[in-house]
């Protein structure tokens, strides 16, 4: 079977990325009504992952809501955090689009880049929860159709630096003697991934040109089968959409819990797990019917430790958690968002997060894991 992997050309070789995915989800007992510590809280965590040798942290972008994210302003908060860490990469995942003017992301992703020197990642996607759309006054049935308009947009903002637009949800002209500004660091742009779940947004994703970044919710297996359609049109990309650092990139979001040993693992996370899973995807609620669509779990039974255990957590001892990666990497993945809901406390949190750097961490960050290369 050929290689996924860029191996033989002149792309650069690397070792597997790890990041972690901080959605600001607040633990009501510990961080009560209205939730202003969860900041003081992540903040905290985001100083440790730096120090603990971590390549990257993810902020998710979410409205109106507590019982998710609390976050309305990933650009805001990644400006206080570019002035408080030095070298640890900072994203936003997801950017959702349809919520936003597309030069404003083009700007603001620029200046991110400018106040980190460079270290500035930028996730999008299409949203998933309706309140978030209704309170923002904008059409969640065409979210689709509003990010299929503003991403030729946004990639043009960054490559031709004057843009103009007639259609059907943006009408702007940035031209003559007017330009984008500020210019990022990184040229021609940072790196940009897609969110992407279904096929129609997988391949969407690579004609485009984005890295792919998928959710904590597929197993392995799908994951692969996500790969295989991202690799499949990756070729379609024309220039120079496909000159993105992230083009070829798979990163996928995890539920992570590393104990020492399988079973203390699931003694110290099972009940958050769990109940975090089945609230995120609990059925009639708002975005149980879009995940439906796009993941490969239905059921409570779903939900059990045991079955999320297999193919969808990496949960248990160190030795258990990289072989459960070495089988992503496998499958394609190129790098890792690690996730994990706010129910386990601060401090088991953090020595979660340190046992993870000690005894996992080096052997990731060794993994040979270079950007995918377009199907044959």
């Amino acid at each position: 079977m050929p290689s996924v992997y860029a191996l033989g050309t002149n792309l650069e070789e690397r070792a597997m990325q790890v990041g972690i995915l901080y959605t600001s989800h607040p633990d009501p007992k510990t961080e009560p009504y209205p939730h202003q510590a969860v900041h003081e809280r992540v903040t905290r965590e985001i100083l440790e992952a730096e120090q603990l040798g971590f390549d990257s942290v993810w902020i998710a972008e979410h409205h109106f809501s507590n019982r998710y994210g609390i976050l309305p302003d990933p650009f805001s908060y990644l400006t206080y955090l570019a002035a408080k860490t030095s070298v640890i990469k900072l994203g936003a995942a997801v950017m959702v689009v349809p919520l936003h003017h597309p030069l404003r992301i083009v700007e603001n992703a620029a200046f991110v880049d400018i106040l980190s020197n460079g270290r500035f990642q930028l996730g999008l996607g299409s949203g998933y929860r309706p309140y978030e759309f209704e309170g923002l006054g904008i059409s969640y049935e065409e979210r689709r159709a509003i990010q299929a308009e503003a991403i030729p947009l946004i990639l043009d903002g960054f490559h031709k630096k004057r843009v103009s637009a007639e259609g059907k949800y943006f009408n702007f002209d940035v031209s003559g003697d007017w330009e984008i500004f500020p210019q990022p660091v990184q040229q021609p742009h940072p790196p940009f991934y897609m969110g992407a779940g279904s096929n129609e947004s997988i391949a969407s994703a690579a004609r485009h040109g984005f890295g792919l970044m998928q959710s904590t919710f597929p197993s392995v297996q799908v994951i692969r089968e996500h790969v295989d359609l991202y690799r499949k049109h990756m070729a379609d990309a024309p220039e120079p959409w496909n000159r993105n650092p992230a083009f070829g990139d798979v990163d996928v979001a995890r539920m992570t819990f590393v104990a020492e040993t399988d079973a203390k693992a699931r003694e110290l996370s099972e009940e958050g797990i769990t109940r975090h899973m089945k609230s995120f995807m609990a059925g009639g609620s708002t975005t149980g019917g879009y995940l439906g669509d796009i993941s490969d779990k239905s059921g409570d039974e779903q939900f059990a430790y045991d079955n999320l255990v297999n193919g969808t957590l990496l949960h248990g001892s160190p030795e258990t958690v990289i072989r459960k990666i070495e089988e992503f990497r496998a499958a394609g993945t190129t790098s890792l968002m690690l996730h994990y809901p706010p129910y386990y406390g601060s401090e088991r949190t953090l020595e979660m997060l340190r046992l993870f750097a000690k005894e996992v961490l080096p052997h990731v960050q060794k993994m040979d894991a270079p950007r995918l290369i377009a199907a044959e």
